[in-house]
């Protein structure tokens, strides 16, 4: 038996304005200081003001949003006691809101207990609503949880079904201002999503869809959005593909590509879609030696290349790695200024994490801990896996 868990989407130009539909008193905004200044947090004000309830912030949530943060922020609710809780921005003040949101209705846990299994019983103080303003991480429609553990240098994931959103709004207007380098990183990073759902070991027949669909609008508007980003035709596109492919590997999963990435950005503080996206194509060469059919099927779907086997996986892994190089992302780990020194040093510890990270259990092919570590080895020189 299997689970579909979606939040109501509205979605497309003007989106936004379902905020005048909200009842209740008060609401409290969690986001960053950066919305803050742009002006989102004002456009969002103007629409709460409009549906009578009263708007408070939590601007303090930080990029990889840390245990110690979410606590503060859950202070705040508590000292505000909001109907409604609003995760604003990228991924990080997302999933901050729903840890906050949890914390606030649950302030008797601990963040890292907050898991799939125990029963949350959320809803008896406030509701949910998502806005992303980067088009990537599909935070908006899941309930996954990463946060940051800032003693340890470890991500952890979180989440439970109750915490998905009650309202996503997928509104590509928010996401007009992205400059090119962060349009790139979250495109990538809605790539990652959608072919891992599509290729992990708990794809589904709801999923795949999703999937695929988010690949191709990356694949054909990414290049686009980066290039351009006044052509609202391709941000809807994008904006839209990270909604599916955030419904597509949330009621799925993602695998290795995520459990290096979410290392790689708590070790050596690299964006999120950057360190995923640039650690897929290694991940799909290591799986296609053994396990090539889903990579094969979906780089035939996307018009990528008819071969089957190895050789149309491999075929999919090149195709993304020439999408990285076109939209200006490194395709290997040294290109970033670490140093191999440095990164050695640390290796043991990006296994060791990479292997704790949740994502890893759906993998196409699982590595063995030597194997792990020659991936890592792979993605920092940019050596095409052969084992």
């Amino acid at each position: 038996m299997w689970n579909f868990v979606s939040p109501r989407i509205v979605f497309g130009e003007g989106a936004l304005d379902v905020i005048d539909e909200l009842k209740g008193k008060r609401a409290l905004v969690v986001t960053d200081r950066t919305l803050v200044e742009l002006g989102l947090v004002d456009r969002v004000k103007a629409h709460l003001d409009g549906a009578g309830v009263e708007m408070h912030v939590f601007d303090g949530v930080e990029p990889d949003p840390s245990v110690q943060m979410v606590r503060r922020g859950a202070e705040v609710a508590l000292d505000v006691s909001p109907d409604w809780i609003v995760g604003l921005g990228g991924g990080s003040p997302m999933d901050a809101a729903k840890a906050i949101w949890v914390l606030y209705e649950r302030p008797d846990i601990e963040p890292a207990a907050i898991n799939p299994f125990d029963d949350l019983g959320l809803r008896q103080k406030a509701r949910l609503v998502t806005i992303p303003t980067t088009s990537g991480t599909g935070a908006e429609v899941t309930w996954a949880i990463v946060l940051t553990d800032t003693d340890e240098q470890r991500k952890m994931g979180l989440g439970n079904r109750e915490n998905i959103a009650d309202i996503a709004v997928v509104d590509p207007g928010l996401a007009a201002g992205m400059p090119p380098q962060l349009t790139a990183d979250t495109g990538l990073d809605a790539l990652t999503h959608a072919v891992e759902g599509y290729t992990c070991a708990w794809h589904t027949d709801l999923s795949d869809g999703l999937c695929v669909r988010a690949a191709r609008l990356v694949f054909e508007n990414l290049p686009r959005a980066v290039a351009n980003g006044s052509d609202m035709a391709a941000r809807e596109c994008m904006h839209n593909a990270a909604t599916c492919a955030g419904l597509g590997f949330g009621n799925a999963m993602a695998a290795i590509a995520h459990s290096m990435g979410h290392v790689l950005g708590s070790v050596f503080h690299v964006p999120h879609g950057r360190a995923v996206g640039l650690c897929l194509s290694y991940t799909i060469e290591f799986a296609a030696r053994t396990a090539p059919e889903r990579f094969a099927e979906l780089a035939a779907v996307l018009g990528i290349s008819q071969a089957e086997g190895e050789e149309g996986a491999r075929a999919l892994a090149a195709r993304i790695r020439d999408l990285s190089r076109e939209v200006g992302n490194p395709t290997c780990i040294s290109e970033m200024g670490i140093t191999r020194e440095v990164y050695e040093a640390r290796l043991e510890k990006l296994v060791d994490d990479a292997f704790n990270d949740t994502q890893v259990v759906a993998a196409a092919r699982m590595p063995s801990f030597e194997e792990m570590e020659r991936l890592f080895v792979c993605a920092y020189d940019g050596d095409s896996p052969d084992f």
